[in-house]
């Protein structure tokens, strides 16, 4: 017999009238977490330029020609005559430069704070509540912009990245979790979708606002969103699940007639999650329990699948490689505004995402996505070995600018936000808190292999290479989602259990 688990159920199911604006307001609200990770995530594109040396990391200045960024040091400067200024890649002078070790470092060490903290953030969220913990989020992610506003070294800029991976691997486990918690079945999906497209939101606004400004000013401005971050989301109530799980039943009345408005009829759904609540209450919910039962094993593969396709896409090889791609078709974009064009074209389909998911369904979305992607990246491939075959590919120089564009939309239409939304979806809540901090372990170590081994495999055996070896995973991917992952459109929490346990009815 399958183990009763807590869920959600449409108010509208039981006649009453539900409103879905306070659910939107709270869904926006735990989204403002995405946005703030977002900046992070972006924060090295504009930056690193700005603290890595040219060739010649020092020049002699013996005339008033001096960057905008240190016109209170140009008299002083002139007066001392011949004094040695630290320059950057862009020519700008510099407080202090990374070598190649420490810039490495500053990116590579947000992944492994994001792996370290998403374990214990998903026990702390199971423990002390889902709203506590976005909320004490907010501590790690304003010490990083701290550090990195008064960074005077790589050493506090490598601590204030490691915070930063703190802060986001901790808000990849807490946000999707109370979103698909607070929301009703009807519209779980498009709000679900909402943790990725505001995390692309942080990235374009990075991408913005970096390309014009000092790396310590877009620190500053960046700072903004923790702290709204905790005003706006202090007044949002904690999830109903929890609250029974607490034995408040009156709080969790209160906080599940905030989120569905005055005129629904609470009493079934409330009586249905206390029972579930109960019935959780007497499972052992450790991993033990976890892998030795089908349907949360099923949940764990089907999650840790969807991360490990979602890595191993390419996303990261594409955009490595867009000012190659863009440069390919003709165009002389500077490479900021490259940049942000796929920013943009990012977040616009990730908003249409989370207008089809609910229509459309989890699965053709994901197939989509893995088939186009897979077909996408086969084509650069081919277009880039024949480049350097020196076959003229001048006339098709619009082909990979083309792949890359339908690439960004397939990506942001499916594995995108899908497998954020669906990690909160497939796990019963005795089991939520736990998988979901695996899920994320799993997608950031995989964040930091990827990042780490792509550089070296593009020297190794060219990026041409590279496209094919991502889209092999692409066809393996294909099959994996067919049939593998069942659809959760429309469904509960409890009857996605009973699919995952084996039953298709």
């Amino acid at each position: 017999m399958e183990k009763p688990t807590m869920h959600m159920l449409s108010v509208q199911e039981k006649g009453g009238e539900t409103k879905k604006t306070n659910q939107y307001i709270a869904a926006i609200a735990a989204a403002i977490g995405a946005i703030a990770a977002g900046t992070i995530l972006a924060w090295t594109s504009p930056a690193l330029p700005q603290l890595e040396p040219p060739k010649n990391t020092t020049k002699n200045i013996t005339e008033p020609e001096i960057d905008i960024f240190s016109m209170n040091e140009t008299d002083s400067i002139i007066d001392k005559n011949l004094t040695q200024v630290l320059l950057n890649s862009l020519g700008q002078p510099a407080d202090f430069l990374l070598n190649t070790t420490e810039s490495s470092l500053v990116s590579a060490i947000l992944a492994i704070g994001a792996a370290i903290s998403a374990l214990p953030v998903g026990v702390f969220a199971q423990k002390f509540g889902r709203r506590p913990t976005m909320l004490a989020l907010a501590v790690p992610f304003l010490l990083n912009w701290v550090l990195t506003i008064f960074a005077n070294g790589s050493g506090m800029l490598i601590a204030a990245r490691f915070f930063a991976g703190i802060a986001t691997g901790g808000i990849c486990v807490a946000a999707p979790m109370y979103i698909g918690e607070i929301t009703e079945t009807s519209i779980r999906g498009a709000l679900g979708a909402f943790f990725q497209l505001f995390l692309t939101v942080g990235i374009l606004f990075t991408f913005v606002v970096g390309g014009w400004t000092h790396w310590r000013t877009l620190s500053i401005i960046s700072a903004i969103f923790p702290i709204l971050l905790v005003a706006v989301f202090w007044w949002m109530p904690e999830t109903p699940q929890y609250l029974l799980g607490q034995n408040r039943r009156r709080d969790a009345e209160k906080a599940l007639r905030w989120l569905r408005g005055p005129d629904a009829d609470l009493s079934a759904e409330l009586e249905d999650m206390q029972k579930d609540v109960d019935n959780s209450a007497r499972q052992k919910a450790g991993m033990v329990s976890m892998i030795t039962n089908r349907a949360p094993l099923m949940a764990l593969i089907c999650s840790l699948g969807l991360m490990f396709f979602q890595q191993f896409s390419g996303i990261n090889a594409v955009i490595f490689y867009t000012n190659n791609i863009f440069q390919s078709a003709g165009s002389n974009i500077p490479p900021a505004i490259a940049t942000i064009i796929v920013g943009v074209v990012q977040t616009i389909a990730t908003y249409i995402s989370s207008l089809l998911i609910e229509k459309a369904g989890r699965r053709i979305l994901l197939l989509q996505s893995c088939i186009i992607m897979g077909i996408c990246l086969i084509v650069l491939g081919t277009y880039f070995k024949l480049q350097e075959s020196g076959a003229k590919v001048a006339p098709v120089g619009w082909l990979p600018l083309l792949c890359l564009v339908l690439f960004i939309i397939s990506f942001s239409l499916g594995f995108g936000p899908i497998p954020w939304m669906m990690m909160s979806e497939l796990f019963a809540v005795e089991f939520r808190g736990t998988a979901s901090g695996i899920t994320v372990i799993m997608n950031w170590c995989l964040v930091f292999i990827v990042t780490l081994c792509f550089p070296l495999m593009k020297d190794a055996i060219g990026i041409y290479s590279c496209f094919w070896f991502f889209s092999g995973f692409m066809i393996i991917c294909v099959f994996f989602v067919f049939f593998l992952i069942p659809e959760t459109k429309g469904k509960t929490v409890s009857q996605i259990q009973t699919i995952l346990g084996g039953s298709r009815s």
